[in-house]
């Protein structure tokens, strides 16, 4: 029995770590291609839906897709309405995992270990990419072979066999289902782990589908426990989840009898019932709510009020009708690129405050704001190539290539910030210290930054040349005062007054501060090249 138990623990383990692994994996491989993701799930609400199902089907975690929603729309990426269908996606993709349970992928787990590692190990680069997730694929399925034979020596329990064969009272199943996947927050292990029991015939359908429907509702906990370090449009998706698993496990308690009959009549087979039944209760939700998402989302706003804000992630000013006129083209440009650069002005004022309260969350919503700055120089670029095919006087030649550099400076800042995130967390994560000098320097150097920036970002709406000499002469400040504070800092650290940790980190976050400020003394002289408009 103690042996069953660690086998069973083991499994788990496995399980786990295979999944995490994996998605893991699949995000960074796919992290290139988010954008088009994205631009076709807000499309309409059924495109979400199948943008959520394919998205599972790789990482092969709802949690993980829902997460990642999530995390977009607290960015202001995709509004909480099309977020939705994404989320009734994901709930439809879990069900391929059980699915693969019962076709006895796990029989052949061993197959995807071996191909795996040897891929990772005699391969080269996309070839390897592809045997490390073939090796976490067989992880999982591998970690449920383990449970299978962990439950082995249960058929000879007259306890274990009386309780699950007979017919149990399915609240009690219900509660069960709901708290282990609260705790695993995976609802394919206790899922997966009734198809293996109903493999060896140790479980009846009668007391697995209970058990499923408090799984689905337990697959919850992993969002709502995200949504504690999420703004109010992440809580509203997460509670939405939870809205969504609630319902439908009202709909099959309450027609209980009914479902359990069509599902016999479908499969004799008790795991291909309860695959079936996992499949059921997650499709019957999106029937139940993918025609009433728009009165739904209001209904979660009168329960979670707030104003919600989204950044559009593609161009707002670029018409494509008026690059038959050049001149109309570059004002399209133009104030594309304020809008670009007023991101980038967020993106670094929230970096800042990283430095002194770092949180996770707004890391990530610092990750997301840079897709959508990576996003919009790319389209810039294109509609520039666009003009750039009629004919131009100089004037307008000189600005056409002056608005493709701004796209790049903003671009670059916005890189930037997204390292100053990163060493915020590698100084929240090594408890690197910073002394109050050098916290009033970086403040002090971070607040002129900021004011070039702001300044940069008024130059391409309108050329002023006081405010070009100004731009000029204060990043010549931010450099002599970062000189100055490293210098004051190398003091500091041979007199033993700052920790080791916290100096390369401290130095690369002023480093960073004075490529920005030198980008907005870019933007300035080349605004200083135009002719008055």
């Amino acid at each position: 029995m103690i042996h069953s138990i660690f086998l069973f623990l083991a499994g788990i383990a496995l399980f786990l770590l295979g999944m995490l692994k994996l998605t893991s994996q699949m995000q960074s491989v796919f992290s290139s291609r988010i954008r088009g993701y994205i631009r076709f799930s807000v499309r309409k609400p059924f495109y979400g839906l199948l943008t959520g199902l394919f998205t599972t089907i790789i990482f092969q975690s709802s949690s993980a897709t829902t997460l990642l929603t999530m995390g977009l729309v607290s960015a202001g990426l995709v509004s909480f309405y099309h977020s939705l269908g994404i989320i009734l996606g994901a709930d439809i993709g879990t069900t391929l995992t059980i699915q693969l349970v019962v076709w006895k992928v796990t029989d052949v787990s061993p197959l995807f270990l071996f191909g795996g590692i040897i891929l990772y190990f005699i391969a080269k680069s996309h070839l390897k990419v592809i045997g490390e997730a073939l090796l976490y694929f067989g992880t999982i399925f591998f970690g449920l072979s383990l449970i299978g034979d962990a439950a082995t020596p249960l058929k000879n329990s007259p306890l274990f066999t009386h309780y699950f064969l007979n017919t149990q009272n399915p609240v009690m199943g219900l509660l069960i289902g709901l708290a282990f996947t609260s705790i695993v927050q995976a609802s394919a292990i206790p899922i997966g782990v009734l198809v293996i029991l109903g493999q060896q015939g140790l479980v009846s359908i009668d007391n697995a589908i209970p058990i499923v429907i408090g799984a689905n509702i337990g697959t919850t906990a992993t969002a709502l426990i995200g949504s504690f370090a999420s703004d109010l449009n992440g809580k509203r998706t997460a509670f939405a989840h939870l809205l969504f698993k609630c319902a439908g496990a009202l709909v099959c308690f309450a027609l209980l009898p009914l479902f359990l009959s069509i599902l016999k009549a479908l499969s004799s087979n008790i795991a291909q019932q309860v695959a079936l039944g996992h499949f059921l209760i997650n499709f019957i939700i999106v029937v139940l709510f993918i025609f009433i998402l728009a009165p739904f989302s209001s209904f979660v706003y009168r329960i979670i009020p707030g104003d919600q804000k989204v950044l559009p992630l593609w161009p707002e000013f670029l018409d494509s009708k008026s690059l038959v006129k050049p001149d109309d083209a570059l004002v399209c440009v133009k104030n594309e690129l304020s809008r670009e650069i007023t991101l980038a002005q967020s993106m670094l004022k929230e970096s800042l405050s990283l430095v002194y309260e770092y949180k996770e969350s707004k890391q990530r919503s610092i990750m997301y704001m840079e897709l959508v700055i990576d996003n919009l120089q790319t389209e810039i670029t294109k509609y520039l190539w666009g003009i750039s095919c009629g004919e131009l006087s100089q004037p307008l030649t000189k600005r056409l290539f002056a608005f493709s550099s701004f796209a790049y400076d903003i671009e670059r800042m916005g890189d930037r910030s997204v390292n100053l995130t990163e060493l915020a967390e590698q100084k929240y994560k090594r408890k690197a210290h910073f002394t109050e000098a050098a916290k009033d320097e970086l403040r002090d150097i971070g607040e002129l930054v900021m004011e070039n920036l702001s300044d940069a970002a008024s130059l391409i709406a309108h050329k002023d040349l006081a405010r070009i000499r100004v731009v000029v002469e204060r990043e010549r400040r931010v450099d002599v005062k970062i000189k100055n504070a490293i210098a004051r800092h190398l003091e500091r650290f041979y007199k033993k007054f700052c920790v080791a940790e916290a100096g390369p980190i401290y130095v690369d976050m002023l480093v960073n501060l004075e490529r920005i400020s030198d980008h907005c003394r870019l933007i300035a002289e080349l605004v200083n090249g135009f002719d008055e408009e």
